[in-house]
């Protein structure tokens, strides 16, 4: 029998005042609540109240432990109401990580709003192109593009997205255009060095099994805006999401070659650790992101 049942009976017999008062309104029988009671006062070394078939009333001790009683309920309750509350009403603090250039373009810009709806919600942002460890490093949910998912953790998608390698058109005229993986030595790729955290290099596919190129150049660094800038002024080929660059394909100031190798699927994800009840603050923010993304437009009205 477990300290919470027994403490509950006391409670409950003391405010009725008759054990079968409160036993009737809890649906059980006298006997199975006088039991729960000298469990109680066994455990405690005390006695808590005297019974008689006709009166019931409180020890000394038995007046001071219902006072404590009454307030641990109590507590427990609202601790309760306060958790089963976070369900459903967004509320606390909720940690985000998410890619430097996306996250400051398309993530952060969106919480004021958020906020707005949810006042009861305070939000910090880690905006860093490394892949963040979301339980050790105790974040709430990260925004990633493309990627492995561990097993333990669950990913939604919020926007479709592709990676493509690109280049300007005086760029491709310069150097020509590549038609295999293996041309890509002979051009000037700029890419994310180590501390960008892309080090292994470009991922394609290639007769069904994805394979990953070393992509070289004279210019790397660790910031994906950056590295849009330098192919947008045709210092080389790049490899970028959609998401970056629709606008620049939509008016052709990129071009995109290497089609054919592309990865299918690069998505735009939520990403969060796995767990039985998601809280409201972190299912409302990734419904959000979903439904400003899907926007008519939205990537082209918004590029980087």
């Amino acid at each position: 029998m477990d300290k919470l049942t027994q403490i509950e009976a006391f409670v409950d017999v003391a405010e009725k005042g008759s054990l079968a008062r409160a036993a009737l309104e809890k649906n059980i029988t006298p006997v199975m609540l006088g039991r729960r009671i000298d469990a109680l006062e066994k455990r405690l070394g005390v006695k808590l109240m005297h019974r008689t078939t006709r009166h019931l009333t409180l020890t000394e001790q038995g007046l001071l432990y219902l006072d404590h009683c009454r307030k641990l309920l109590s507590d427990l309750g609202y601790a309760d109401s306060l958790v089963a509350q976070g369900r459903h009403k967004a509320t606390g603090h909720l940690i985000v990580s998410a890619p430097a250039a996306f996250g400051r373009k398309h993530v952060a810009p969106h919480a004021p709003d958020f906020v707005a709806m949810h006042p009861e919600v305070q939000i910090s942002f880690n905006l860093t192109d490394r892949v963040v460890d979301l339980v050790r490093e105790g974040y709430d949910l990260s925004i990633r593009i493309g990627g492995t998912i561990d097993p333990n953790f669950v990913a939604v998608k919020l926007a479709s997205n592709r990676r493509v390698v690109c280049g300007t058109p005086e760029y491709l005229e310069r150097h020509g255009i590549p038609h295999t993986l293996a041309d890509l030595a002979q051009h000037n790729c700029l890419s994310f060095n180590l501390q960008g955290g892309q080090q292994r290099g470009w991922y394609f596919q290639e007769q069904g099994k994805q394979v990953v190129v070393r992509a070289a150049g004279n210019l790397d660094c660790n910031d994906g805006e950056l590295l849009h800038r330098w192919v947008s002024e045709g210092l080389g080929l790049a490899w970028r999401s959609t998401w970056e660059i629709q606008a620049q394909l939509a008016s052709g100031q990129l071009i995109t070659v290497l089609d054919e190798y592309a990865l299918p699927q690069y998505e735009i994800m939520a990403v969060y650790p796995q767990q039985r009840h998601l809280p409201a603050k972190t299912r409302f923010f990734i419904d959000m992101l979903k439904t400003v993304y899907a926007q008519p437009d939205y990537w082209l009205q918004n590029p980087l």
